[in-house]
């Protein structure tokens, strides 16, 4: 396996007592946009804090990115801005789970769980998961209803029909 595109290693004993101030590069970001399959990454910055709770390392804060990705329908760049939280919990590999295994619902103190193995995790990585899952496979940029008009997807003329008018009915009450 390859070393991550947007690698920040963080040693789980010694964290930071300030919060991580992450930022990539313009190589890192070219990796990263094709690996997420996109046009283009022009910036990625995240702040994220990172304590101990038992055995595991939280870290908590907010990524945020600005993106050019290609439009589904007409296909054309379009640039988004993307901000997202960012809520991980490191464990150590082969740690014994917290909860037993049974059933259960979980809230967010309980997702995004992120096994390391040695003495350091990679902080970079996770956000740059985190950036991957928070783009829209199918985002539709500013000329997109265009796109489907020219291709006769759409009309000007209202929608008719039985489905039409149940819709329209079902708007109403």
């Amino acid at each position: 396996m390859s070393a991550p595109e947007f690698s920040r290693p963080i040693k789980a004993r010694a964290l930071p007592e300030a919060a991580v101030d992450l930022q990539a590069n313009d190589t890192e970001c070219a990796a990263l946009a094709a690996r997420f399959g996109i046009s283009s990454i022009v910036s990625l910055v995240a702040r994220v804090s990172l304590d101990h709770r038992g055995k595991a390392v939280h870290g908590e804060g907010k990524l945020a990115a600005d993106i050019v990705q290609t439009c589904a329908i007409s296909g054309e760049d379009f640039p988004v801005h993307i901000e997202e939280p960012i809520a991980v919990r490191f464990v150590p590999e082969g740690a014994p789970p917290e909860t037993p295994e049974i059933e259960i619902e979980l809230d967010a103190s309980e997702l995004d769980e992120i096994e390391y193995s040695g003495d350091s995790f990679d902080l970079g990585e996770a956000v740059a998961q985190t950036l991957g899952l928070a783009i829209d496979p199918y985002a539709e940029g500013p000329d997109a209803d265009a796109a489907r008009k020219k291709a006769g997807i759409v009309t000007d003329d209202a929608p008719s029909g039985a489905l039409a008018e149940a819709l329209a009915a079902f708007k109403k009450g």
